[in-house]
């Protein structure tokens, strides 16, 4: 995660940067770590899913496609779009 996502999240969950350890009018500094705290979960979350279905992107052809192999890439790609679509839900 570079800095700059990491300010952008912050500033999703209400700090500005005009005040570094200041927050948006009326909103608990606690709000805003806690806010903070569940964008930066989602993200590495989100970022643990893509490289899982992206394993299964990567062994779809592991030994050459052949005509033995439909079910094998189905199944692969299968995997591949549950994986992705968890983070639909």
């Amino acid at each position: 995660m570079t800095q700059d996502e990491i300010i952008e999240m912050a500033e999703k969950a209400g700090f500005t940067r005009l005040e570094p350890y200041g927050n948006k009018l009326g909103t608990n500094p606690t709000e805003c770590l806690k806010a903070f705290a569940k964008l930066v979960a989602a993200d590495a979350a989100a970022k643990e899913r893509e490289a899982c279905a992206k394993l299964c992107d990567d062994i779809r052809h592991p030994w050459g496609y052949s005509a033995e192999t439909p079910d094998w890439c189905k199944g692969t790609d299968h995997c591949a779009a549950a994986i992705r679509a968890r983070g639909q839900e």
